[in-house]
């Protein structure tokens, strides 16, 4: 895949599913900027690991739910490397339960760490990439953004909430020729998966036309296609990367 910009930060990419997209973006020529809250050792290890592979990365750490250290963050990596070309809006919680036990923090927690995140690194992206005229956004949305899931109506509803904001922002950006596009994964192979019981992943998996369990790597490749040139012409659009569970 070809890239015509230089970087991209990543956000909550010290592990699991943002890790793979930030070791695949790494591999395919850009620098990648491993963003994390808590997992300091996880971010450094990755980033020696990239290093070691004479590959381009850098560590940064920062809340992405607080908007001040969002944009402290974009500052950093603009004054560090003189742009901010792609940007993928990874991070992001879960705190399950039923509606009918979920108190009014335990919906605003998730909502202000999956999407009040989302919408500010969009915002600052759109700003630092209107002066080339040129960028990427791809934001990881969820299947239970588009299907409901019951004990998640926290997170579904922030990640059904980007995907309509991924398309605003499209609209928003395409004047300047800045994309924005989603990704919805399906059950993708993680360490929480990896925690099931077999009967558990056995019902899971039969749902599924595919009948597997996604892999990490199969989201990272879908990001890179939607940042990537031969994507050029795609803007606003969600991905459905869940081995067909909702057709």
């Amino acid at each position: 895949m070809k890239f015509s910009g230089k970087n991209v930060l990543v956000t909550g990419s010290s592990r699991g599913i943002g890790a793979e997209i930030a070791r695949t973006l790494a591999e395919y020529g850009l620098k990648v900027w491993i963003s994390y809250r808590s997992g300091a050792d996880e971010a450094d290890k990755l980033h020696n690991e990239l290093q070691e592979r004479g590959l381009q990365s850098a560590v940064i750490g920062f809340d992405v739910s607080n908007e001040d250290e969002f944009i402290g963050a974009i500052k950093t990596i603009i004054d560090a490397d003189g742009e901010l070309s792609y940007l993928v809006n990874n991070a992001g919680i879960t705190n399950d339960k039923l509606a009918i036990r979920m108190k009014g923090e335990d919906f605003d927690s998730v909502i202000r760490a999956n999407l009040n995140s989302t919408f500010y690194g969009c915002r600052e992206a759109l700003k630092a990439m209107n002066k080339k005229r040129f960028g990427a956004v791809v934001n990881i949305s969820s299947i239970v953004g588009e299907t409901g899931n019951a004990g998640q109506t926290n997170y579904s509803a922030s990640k059904g909430a980007v995907i309509s904001m991924t398309k605003s922002f499209a609209l928003e950006g395409s004047a300047r020729g800045i994309r924005f596009n989603a990704i919805t994964p399906g059950f993708i192979e993680t360490d929480m998966t990896a925690t099931l019981k077999d009967e558990i992943k056995d019902s899971y998996i039969s749902n599924i036309p595919l009948k597997r369990f996604g892999s990490g790597r199969e989201v990272a490749e879908a990001t890179a296609f939607l940042l990537s040139d031969g994507a050029g012409y795609i803007t606003g659009e969600t991905l459905k990367v869940n081995g067909g569970l909702s057709m």
